[in-house]
């Protein structure tokens, strides 16, 4: 007999990465003063469990005896106190499992950090498909996305659809994707992209490890106009590949609407505190080809032309 909390399917993933850089090229990113953090060979795991009690022969002779003794013995309040308590546990546990498996993100993988991510869960979004309002051009800097004015300007064509469902998307701090991860050999290329960017402009960006995540490769603005968490554009994850990076709404909400990721679920606005992240903080779908690498790219040069107000082109080495 089997109690499930949810139809969570599981998945594993198992990837490694290796160094990206050269030794003359690691040496000129020490030199500019750049925080490089070299992936190394992992193997991850990310599942999500549904809760589930299998009750064999012995189990339920046992289950069965304390039952009807604490029916005779105790007060039927009693008995239904305890009966609430055991499965409170059970959740608690199997819901805190799940937390640690999503592995190291902003949170730290502790009971504490549970309790502060279910805190958090009161006030996350209900829907993060319902992009945010579009401001009145006046009130931002830059005053429109990028996607859209390059549309308009004729310099680029409008951002595809993204292929298939949407992956299953887990969790707060972190937030992961659960299924449809992308490739390894995406991700390094990704990877080599993105430390090329913030070398080959080193004077506006620089690359090093998340502000946000406190793990992973971030990329920076070295002087942003909207300020995110030291002012990072994006970062990478290592486990699932995918991304999360700070946009222009307009250009969310294309992004959104396309298929190629979704709001965080702690944009939403708090009058009591101060969220942890901005309000124009999204999780872009670790890209599974090359075509949707090239894509992602586009979407990475938006999230640096909100941070830096600043079109800044990425030379993508041939990789897509």
């Amino acid at each position: 007999m089997s109690l499930t909390q949810a139809d969570v399917s599981t998945h594993s993933l198992v990837a490694e990465s290796q160094c990206c850089h050269s030794p003359s090229a690691q040496s000129q990113i020490l030199s500019q003063g750049l925080n490089i953090n070299e992936p190394t060979y992992f193997s991850v795991t990310i599942r999500q469990d549904s809760l589930t009690v299998t009750l064999d022969g012995p189990t339920i002779f046992i289950l069965s005896a304390s039952l009807i003794l604490g029916i005779h013995f105790l007060q039927p309040a009693s008995v239904a106190l305890l009966i609430g308590l055991a499965t409170a546990v059970l959740f608690i546990h199997n819901d805190y499992q799940n937390f640690i498996k999503l592995g190291p993100g902003g949170t730290p993988s502790t009971f504490g950090g549970y309790i502060r991510i279910n805190w958090l869960k009161l006030w996350t979004l209900s829907d993060p498909f319902d992009p945010l309002p579009l401001p009145s051009e006046s009130s931002v800097e830059p005053s429109r996305g990028i996607l859209a004015r390059r549309r308009e300007e004729g310099t680029a064509a409008p951002l595809p659809y993204r292929c298939g469902p949407r992956p299953q998307v887990v969790g707060i701090a972190p937030q992961r994707q659960v299924n449809q991860f992308g490739s390894r050999e995406c991700y390094l290329a990704l990877r080599r992209i993105l430390e090329h960017h913030g070398l080959t402009h080193g004077d506006e960006l620089g690359v090093g490890t998340s502000c946000f995540e406190k793990h992973g490769l971030g990329l920076f603005a070295r002087y942003p106009v909207n300020n995110t968490c030291q002012g990072e554009i994006c970062h990478v994850h290592n486990s699932d590949h995918s991304l999360h990076m700070n946009l222009h709404p307009e250009d969310a909400r294309e992004v959104i609407e396309k298929g190629w990721g979704q709001r965080h679920p702690l944009t939403s606005r708090s009058f009591l505190f101060k969220m942890p992240v901005p309000r124009q903080f999204t999780m872009v779908y670790a890209p599974r080809t090359r075509d949707e690498l090239k894509v992602v790219c586009e979407i990475i040069e938006a999230a640096g032309w909100w941070v830096v107000a600043k079109e800044i082109r990425m030379d993508l080495l041939g990789e897509v």
